[in-house]
Formats: structure tokens, C-alpha cells, sequence
């Protein structure tokens, strides 16, 4: 009877699933990972939007998902964090310091793959969903929303924009965009600095290309106790923010929450 119940005991662990990936352990798409959290107390039958974070130089989504307060403040906001994890802590951007023959192709599929993973494991909602990053993380942002506007229903980079220059051309339909930066960023400067083969792009010439690309109407100013912003709209409802915050190269949870909010109130997400 003791050897038939170890037995049953024995195949009853052997036969139970793999720990589901999550917070604190690796999401596997193809030879990629990401990891994800959902607020606590979430069913999981619900669907739930999210913020897909891109780390900056050097990050890892574990590293996201150490961070408590960005995963607070995202919580606090109804959404799930999904902290997505470049290739040796680094992106595969057009116009890269070594990627300057990248069309960026490799890194939309791999947020592609992530997204449909998501939304099959942990029923997120692809209709709600925000990109944001910081340094890096914000270069990754500003290609996201020129080549998938669609799949996301806003973008706010942070101290990031593309490497050098903004593509010819971006996809439709024209997607909503919250910048944010240091007005005195060293490490990202607004008119962005020479890096090895290429350049930091400046942040000015991304920001006048995607309001003629979108056809945004003059800026409008606001001032909120953290950011001095101007404030875009067009004709399809879509926003176009340009926010600076006193400060170099950091970030504050609160700037990504400022952005969310004002996805919120236009509509977007």
C-alpha cells in the first residue's frame, strides 16, 4: 500500500505541467523570451490591456519586472506589464551603431510573435495595448510606431527617437505618440550626438516628420507640475505630445503614466 501510493505520488509530479512563465520567469517565443505581470487579483478569464516596455541599453526584462514601481503605476492603470527583452541587452534598429543595414524586421516579428503568445496564454487584449521604453527602449518605440501603428493604440517613447534620421515613409493608419525627454539629456541629447559610425537622431526633425506624416493641426501648450508639452491633434482624432521634464537622461514612473492618460482622454486606449 506505501509503495503504491509513492508510486501514485511519483507520477503525480512528474506528470504535472511546467511552471507557467510569468513575472519572475521567462516567456519562450521561438529562441526569444519576454516576461509579463497582471495586477493583482486579475482573473485570468478577463481580458486585460497592456504596456509592452522596452529596456534600454544593456536592460533585460528581468530587470523590468524588478522595477515595482513601473509595475505599480501600470497595475494602477488597469493593464498588465509585459517586459520585452532585446538581443544581449540591445535592439536590431535601422541606422544602429552595427545594425546600419537593418531594415528593423527582425524586432517587429519578434514583437509580433510576443503579442499573439500574450494574448493566446494570458488573454490580453491586442485592442489595448501601449508601447513605451526608455533610452533605447524609446529608439525601439519611435520604429514601433512607424511600422505598426496598428497594432498598438498609442506609443510613448522616452529620451529615445530613431538613429540618425526618420524613415521616408510610415505605415498607416496615423497612430497616437506621447515624446517625453530631459530638457537637459547628455546621454540622448534633443539634437542627438555622433555614436561610432552614426548619430543619435534629433528629436525635433522625428517629431515635425510624423506631424506632416499624420497631418497634425499647430501645437497647443500645457504645462502639467512635471512636463511643459505641446500638444498635437488631427482630423482622426489621433494626438502628437512633445513633453520635457527638468533632468537628463532618467526616468519617472509617472512620465509613462502622464502618457497613458493622455492616450485615455483622447480616446485611444
Amino acid at each position: 500500500m506505501r509503495l503504491a501510493s509513492l508510486i501514485a505520488v511519483l507520477a503525480s509530479v512528474f506528470a504535472a505541467p511546467v511552471v507557467a512563465c510569468g513575472q519572475d520567469t521567462d516567456c519562450r517565443v521561438g529562441d526569444r523570451i519576454y516576461r509579463i505581470s497582471l495586477p493583482e487579483g486579475h482573473n485570468a478569464g478577463d481580458p486585460i490591456g497592456a504596456v509592452l516596455w522596452s529596456h534600454g541599453y544593456r536592460g533585460s526584462a528581468e530587470g523590468v519586472m524588478r522595477n515595482g514601481s513601473l509595475r505599480k503605476m501600470v497595475h494602477d492603470q488597469g493593464l498588465a506589464l509585459i517586459g520585452m527583452q532585446g538581443i544581449d541587452g540591445s535592439w536590431n534598429l535601422p541606422n544602429g551603431p552595427g545594425t546600419m543595414d537593418s531594415t528593423g524586421a527582425e524586432e517587429f516579428a519578434y514583437y509580433d510573435a510576443v503579442i499573439a503568445d500574450a494574448v493566446a496564454r494570458f488573454n490580453i487584449d491586442a485592442d489595448h495595448l501601449v508601447a513605451s521604453g526608455f533610452s533605447a527602449g524609446g529608439m525601439m518605440v519611435w520604429n514601433l510606431a512607424c511600422a505598426r501603428p496598428e497594432t498598438f493604440a498609442g506609443f510613448v517613447p522616452i529620451s529615445g527617437t530613431y538613429w540618425l534620421k526618420p524613415p521616408e515613409t510610415c505605415a498607416m493608419p496615423v497612430a497616437s505618440i506621447v515624446h517625453i525627454h530631459g530638457d537637459d539629456d547628455s546621454t540622448v541629447p534633443l539634437d542627438g550626438r555622433r555614436i561610432g559610425e552614426t548619430k543619435q537622431g534629433e528629436v525635433s526633425e522625428a517629431l515635425a516628420s510624423y506631424a506632416t506624416h499624420g497631418k497634425f493641426a499647430e501645437p497647443a501648450k500645457d504645462t502639467t507640475a512635471m512636463l511643459r508639452c505641446e500638444e498635437r491633434s488631427n482630423a482622426t482624432g489621433a494626438i502628437l505630445d512633445f513633453c520635457l521634464f527638468e533632468g537628463g537622461h532618467s526616468f519617472r514612473t509617472e512620465y509613462l503614466g502622464h502618457g497613458i492618460d493622455r492616450l485615455r482622454a483622447a480616446g485611444q486606449l
